[in-house]
């Protein structure tokens, strides 16, 4: 996301003047800065100065800023002060002193406070309001940049304003709640449409809304905004988020198993990268190429290029991707029947996720070593690593609940707020028609009209005005009470179907144990059982059962349907299709079953092969027509 990072430095930038300044108009900068006087003009050209280099050499712009500061401190230019104290704040922004940062942001912040600027006051604020956001500080930040939308709306600068709901939408994908991070870069698109903008904001908006589709499982909806960025950023010429869209649309077609489109994107993302030279999407490339080989069952190949990832991506250092792609080597090692390099790999997978709190990649690598230690024969260690995989899982679950229910918490404060802000404005145009009554009422006076019919007509105009705002409070207060009945009677469906599963589990995980320690000489068959237990404890036909029913209440009897129209489907197939209905992802899917996701994505193309569906007809699209 370093592309939103720089959106704002940016759009929030004092100056109207562009980064991309060539050495031509530096050297002439540097000339006159020569020649003019100790004043306002030489204040100016440092600044000037201040915005060529700031991405480029950092330390001689902090120079400037610095320069600035002393000269208009001495002349006593308080707002020239103020900006340099912002351009101080920025390059230690640039160079990822976040502290420092802040510390000459707040000083800016009180030159414009005293000098009661509210364009420059919200700049700053957004810049504060990025700072809290980068050191993990959501909701300061949510705070800041309320603040600041507060103050471009009431200054009416609409292009900042989109920026910074846009921007501010970035928060919640940090935090999991994917569908409001949906909501609100619509909002900020749909500021966007009434003002004029550069094409790559536009581009940027469509970026982030298919990441955001990505993430929450709808990769069809996904691909269309991707590949709406991509002619935007074709046309522009902007290569570098050419070659990361073209790695996002490779994933989102390999979630839908359309391999062969997923390769094209990948190929494309790998070409684009190696000409730019832009080294972390080398690696991403080579990384999801390597992963479409494993599930294409080329093992020897996916090595390959799973190995050279893992090579250059020491170049890179990033310790999150590494993980991620020794986990991806480890799994594959195992299906080459290298399994003590498949253990080595995995291992070191479990060390950096661990030191880095990567839940999700610390609970793949217990899984996949899980399904090394079943191949070994090694029936204790495969035990060991399938419960504590359990155990991640759990944890990652209430993650998830938890963020849900965050998500319902913000949905139904913003819907509070909105409320009471519909009947500001109902407020206020009855004070406006009050006042227009006033003006009639007078003229009817002075026209020699009878008061009692002016009065009358007021007394029926504030009766109705009053109705009026009443209607409009309860019906948004009844549609606030209708979503939350909703959602807690669906949470709670969720909640009952999760209890009965974990007692079922437990009880049967009890009796088995009682089993072996009963008997130590059936240890091997109970030791299977019990394996056999954990695997199939996030789905168990039972709970599939209950589940069934709850779907089918919601989703029309899906499963009757397709047992109608196909009617040698079997459970298990009902099964992914339900889930697909959902719009799970395959990894939320394999999770939830306890397989490893290429063995979904082999389900996803026998399901699809098995209804007849050609290769443009997206599975989860026709699924969610039944």
């Amino acid at each position: 996301m370093i592309r939103k990072y720089l959106v704002l430095a940016i759009t929030y930038s004092i100056s109207t003047l562009s980064f991309s300044q060539n050495n031509k108009l530096l050297d002439s900068l540097l000339k006159v800065q020569d020649t003019i006087s100790e004043g306002v003009p030489k204040i100016k050209n440092l600044e000037e100065l201040y915005y060529a280099e700031i991405y480029n050499t950092p330390k001689k712009a902090k120079q400037y800023a610095f320069m600035a500061y002393e000269l208009s401190s001495v002349l006593e230019k308080e707002e020239s002060k103020g900006v340099a104290l912002y351009h101080i704040g920025t390059y230690y922004k640039v160079t990822a002193d976040n502290d420092s940062a802040l510390y000459w942001y707040n000083k800016s912040l009180s030159v414009w406070n005293k000098l009661k600027n509210p364009r420059r006051k919200a700049t700053t604020l957004a810049a504060i309001a990025l700072i809290e956001q980068l050191k993990s500080n959501y909701e300061t930040a949510i705070q800041l940049y309320d603040s600041v939308i507060v103050i471009n709306r009431e200054i009416k600068h609409y292009l900042n304003l989109a920026n910074t709901i846009r921007t501010r939408a970035t928060i919640f994908i940090d935090k999991g709640n994917y569908k409001i991070a949906l909501e609100e870069t619509l909002k900020g698109m749909r500021i966007f449409d009434t003002i004029q903008e550069e094409p790559w904001q536009d581009a940027d908006t469509k970026k982030q809304l298919g990441y955001i589709e990505f993430l929450r499982g709808n990769h069809t909806n996904s691909i269309e905004h991707y590949q709406t960025a991509l002619d935007m950023y074709i046309e522009l010429g902007d290569k570098i988020w050419q070659c990361r869209t073209y790695c996002d649309m490779g994933k989102s077609y390999m979630s839908l198993n359309e391999l062969d489109r997923a390769k094209e994107c990948f190929l494309k993302s790998l070409e684009i990268s190696k000409e730019l030279d832009v080294l972390d999407m080398e690696v991403n490339s080579l990384l999801q190429l390597g992963v479409l080989s494993k599930v294409e069952g080329d093992y020897e190949k996916a090595q390959k290029l799973l190995m050279e990832s893992l090579d250059k991506n020491f170049q890179f250092g990033s310790k999150l991707t590494e993980s991620t792609i020794r986990n991806e080597i480890g799994n594959n090692l195992t299906y080459i029947e290298d399994f003590d390099s498949s253990i080595y790999q995995l291992n070191k997978a479990m060390q950096i996720s661990d030191s880095l709190g990567a839940l999700e990649q610390k609970r793949n690598a217990y899984m996949h070593r899980s399904f090394t230690y079943e191949s070994l024969g090694n029936h204790a260690k495969a035990l060991e690593d399938i419960k504590n995989f359990q155990k991640l899982n759990d944890s990652i679950f209430n993650k998830t609940k938890s963020q849900q229910i965050e998500e319902l918490k913000t949905i139904y404060e913003t819907e509070k707020k909105e409320s009471a802000l519909a009947l500001q404005e109902e407020e206020i145009k009855t004070l406006n028609e009050k006042a227009r009554a006033d003006k009639l009422q007078k003229g009817l006076y002075a026209g020699g009209m009878t008061s009692a019919l002016a009065l009358f007509g007021l007394s029926v105009f504030g009766y109705r005005q009053r109705i009026k705002r009443n209607r409009i409070a309860r019906e948004k207060q009844e549609e606030i009470y209708k979503q939350e009945i909703a959602h807690k009677q669906k949470e709670l469906a969720s909640q009952t179907l999760h209890l009965v599963q974990k007692n079922t589990f437990i009880q049967e995980l009890k009796e088995n144990l009682e089993n072996l320690k009963n008997s130590p000489d059936k240890f091997k068959a109970e030791f299977r059982r019990i394996v056999m237990l954990l695997k199939k404890e996030n789905a168990s036909d039972k709970d599939w059962e209950v589940f069934k029913s709850y779907f089918a209440e919601v989703h029309n009897d899906f499963d009757q349907k397709l047992k109608t129209l196909y009617a040698d489907i079997s459970e298990k197939e009902i099964r992914l299709a339900a889930f697909l209905r959902m719009n799970l992802t395959t990894k939320e899917i394999a999770a939830t079953l306890n397989v490893l996701p290429d063995s979904i994505l082999k389900s996803k193309y026998r399901l699809k092969k098995k209804l007849g569906l050609d290769r443009e007809t997206n599975l989860t699209s026709f699924l969610n027509t039944l």
